[in-house]
């Protein structure tokens, strides 16, 4: 597997549909970005399956 895969994840504060680049090396893994589009934080949530599936999530800070 690469290392960097490119997910897309909807923006929870403006919703617009966002790229995002995950490194598959880490299992799990938790930060913080700012949105492309509207400059507010968004907290990610980024996991790796066994079978190498990846979700991603992207909550508020709000939420997180």
């Amino acid at each position: 597997m690469n290392e960097l895969a490119e997910n897309f994840v909807a923006c929870p504060y403006c919703g617009e549909r966002i790229s995002v680049l995950v490194d598959t090396s880490v299992m799990q893994q938790r930060y913080v970005e700012d949105c492309e589009v509207c400059c507010r934080p968004i907290v990610f949530d980024v996991s790796i399956g066994g079978d190498e599936d990846i979700v991603v999530q992207a909550n508020s800070e709000n939420e997180a």
